[in-house]
């Protein structure tokens, strides 16, 4: 990901007028003001080659995969399994039996909580995350420690949003069995150095998880040159649908890996006394899994790859760049989370105003940005705020939205005194 976006130029080829017409649902008007949507980082919109692609799934293909020699079932499986190795592709895994379709982030953490460290895991050992996760990467942690006696560790973080790196270092030793950390914090947009983490971590004898839901939309993610040995991420902040997730894990540890559930598709033999279980991939897919999300999810890769991730990170940066320089200057704002690598994601709060009331002031200006803790409890305490207003930009923003923005908050100003 780009080190500095503030420092990021103007992108000059990037027309954004022409990414927009893809997007149906940002002509619409609220509260009779054009839509200006700044809520990506929570579910990314739809373009029309994302939509078109799931109704010719629907339309033309649909029947139930794996199962069937009819021709139906025969395109539904082609279609599903195209789509992993489209996925595969994206991230360069090595194999798609490296590639798990999940209903999300939150299941591919879960799964890895469930099949690995709850069977590996006993007193004594380790599980270390960072001060910035999501709840879906604390939460699980904490029931496999429940479950097997470890303990989880969190490393700290400074007021500016960054990791404490010598801290992390420090907390970091034999008995380390996990480090599991976001790539980019959802609620700070902090980047972090997963590089440095990883190699840490290995050498520390330790796996590395890397929660990259709010990397993948906006940067190149490589899965074997990071070196993450599981990379979980989901379809709906990649401008895909909803219900749609992947892990990544390295083929042998899978392998190992015991099922996290059962039921059909993810057997070779079911009797009364056993079942023996299925191959790589399928053995973690239990049950008639969403063939449309994944046909979604393969027509947005097609999509932003068309339009140049590194261009679309480099328009982002240059709308985060704006957006920060114009709300520094609007009395009584204060930006929380400043780090120094970050993805476009700007989470601030209006002074004497809950972050609540200020959503609403917005969004009756048409303005849609998401208010809250934004599943990250631990996050808001540490800055001591209950909640912040959050910003978060896309492919399809433009520099009159973070114009709407400013002006909307300056209304909020107005009207909260």
């Amino acid at each position: 990901m780009a080190a500095n976006p503030a420092r990021t130029p103007t992108p000059s080829t990037y027309d954004v007028e022409r990414v927009r017409r893809d997007f149906p649902i940002l002509s619409t008007t609220v509260n009779g003001h054009p839509l200006v949507y700044l809520d990506s980082a929570a579910s990314a919109q739809r373009p029309l080659q994302v939509l078109r692609a799931v109704e010719d799934y629907e339309t033309h293909s649909h029947a139930n995969v794996h199962r069937g020699v009819h021709a139906l079932s025969q395109a539904a499986t082609a279609a599903y399994e195209g789509a992993r190795e489209r996925v595969r592709r994206f991230i360069n895994a090595g194999s798609t039996r490296e590639i798990i379709f999940t209903r999300g982030t939150t299941e591919a953490i879960n799964l890895v909580a469930q099949a690995w460290a709850r069977n590996r895991l006993h007193a004594g050992d380790e599980i270390l995350i960072t001060a910035l996760e999501h709840h879906a990467n604390i939460v699980p942690w904490q029931m496999v420690c429940e479950q097997t006696g470890c303990t989880l560790k969190v490393a700290p973080i400074n007021r500016r949003g960054e990791l404490e790196f010598e801290a992390f270092l420090k907390l970091l030793g034999p008995r380390t069995r996990l480090v599991a950390v976001a790539h980019v914090s959802n609620a700070l947009g902090t980047i972090l150095p997963v590089e440095r983490i990883v190699a840490a971590a290995h050498a520390a004898g330790a796996l590395v998880l890397i929660d990259g839901a709010q990397a993948v939309p906006h940067a190149r993610v490589d899965v074997r040159a990071l070196g993450a040995d599981f990379y979980t991420f989901s379809g709906h902040k990649l401008y895909a649908p909803t219900g749609i997730g992947v892990l990544y894990g390295r083929q042998e540890l899978l392998t190992a890996m015991p099922p996290w559930q059962g039921g059909g598709d993810m057997i070779l033999t079911v009797s009364f006394e056993k079942s023996t279980y299925n191959d790589l991939p399928w053995k973690f897919e239990a049950g008639t899994p969403n063939m449309s999300g994944a046909v979604g999810l393969a027509a947005a890769m097609d999509y932003i790859e068309s339009l140049g991730i590194d261009a679309i990170a480099a328009h982002e940066a240059h709308l985060l760049e704006l957006a920060t320089a114009a709300l520094t200057n609007i009395p009584g704002i204060e930006l929380i989370g400043t780090a120094a690598h970050k993805a476009a994601v700007l989470s601030f709060t209006m002074k004497g105003v809950h972050a609540h009331d200020l959503g609403t002031i917005l969004d009756s200006q048409g303005v849609a940005v998401r208010t809250g803790h934004h599943c990250a409890m631990p996050v808001m305490t540490f800055f001591g705020v209950p909640a912040t207003a959050r910003a978060s930009f896309g492919c399809y923003n433009t520099e009159g939205e973070v114009a709407a923005l400013v002006s909307a908050l300056r209304k909020a100003r107005e009207v909260f005194g």
